[in-house]
């Protein structure tokens, strides 16, 4: 089980080219991928954006590459053809004064506008992607370790919450157990009390059964215990569980909310309102799995 949340930093070198690459994830209902690379590095975009996708499966991510070379973004250009028609030029010159064109100096030739010019090197991206792509692969790799390191403690926690909310759950079904006898004998009670001892037997038993199957959980109890399993095994699984575990804290709180709304007896009230707490913060802490 991986948590939602990480950091990751990688970095590759070849000794003239440095790329860094690091990744940030956040809960997410969804898989949002952003990533910002530098403008010679447009191109990898989707090479990068499809590591990504098979590195994360839910959450925010946001991952930066950065790109330094040692040679600089910086070159300087000749302009040859320039300097060919500035050198021409100046020698007919030369000759119109009568000077020996040789003794034109070569600054005055390169201090002419446009004969020198700098510019941004053009990188070759796709040259560059093997490095690219184990920056990014050794970043993935570290925010695996921080998300699983995560994920293990999130996973210890919500094993704790469930043994409680199964605890709980026994004692819910001890507590029913015998609820028809008692409905019965607080029903004869009041008949008795409000009719002088004048109650037909069979009017009785048919409330009694209409009131006890009211009350009856024993069907939501087992749903209950059906899907605090399958909870238990999601939470060893090696495969991405967050949806899963959404689905069945989403089926356990409908069984949960049923057991209360037929909750006949002061005991079971008081545990449905505990499991209720405990299911909560259950929700809570599965938002941050993957």
């Amino acid at each position: 089980m991986n948590s939602m949340t990480g950091f990751g930093r990688g970095e590759a070198s070849n000794g003239a080219l440095t790329v860094v690459v690091e990744i940030k994830t956040v809960n997410n209902r969804f898989r949002d991928l952003q990533v910002r690379v530098p403008r010679e590095y447009n191109v990898l975009e989707p090479r990068i954006l499809n590591l990504l996708r098979e590195g994360v499966h839910r959450g925010r991510v946001e991952a930066m590459v950065r790109r330094s070379s040692v040679e600089g973004a910086t070159r300087v250009v000749v302009d040859l053809a320039l300097v060919d028609q500035y050198r021409r030029a100046m020698a007919d010159i030369a000759r119109r004064v009568q000077r020996d064109a040789s003794e034109i100096p070569l600054a005055a030739i390169i201090a002419q506008p446009g004969v020198l010019v700098t510019g941004e090197a053009e990188a070759d991206a796709l040259a560059e992607w093997d490095l690219c792509e184990v920056a990014v692969q050794s970043a993935l790799g570290d925010l695996t370790q921080m998300r699983a390191t995560e994920g293990t403690a999130l996973a210890l926690d919500l094993r704790r919450n469930l043994d409680v909310l199964l605890r709980l759950c026994a004692e819910v079904a001890e507590c029913a157990d015998g609820v028809s006898d008692r409905i019965r004998h607080r029903l004869e009670e009041r008949l008795a009390r409000l009719m002088n001892d004048r109650v037909d037997p069979a009017r009785l038993a048919q409330e009694v059964a209409i009131l006890a199957d009211k009350s009856d959980i024993s069907e939501e109890i087992a749903r209950l215990a059906s899907h605090c399993e399958q909870f238990a095994q999601a939470l060893v699984a090696d495969d991405p569980v967050g949806r899963k575990l959404d689905f069945l804290l989403q089926e356990m709180n409908r069984e949960i909310n049923t057991v209360g709304s037929k909750a006949a007896e002061h005991p079971i009230a008081a545990r449905v309102l505990e499991m209720k707490s405990v299911l909560e913060r259950m929700r809570e802490q599965a938002a941050n799995v993957e």
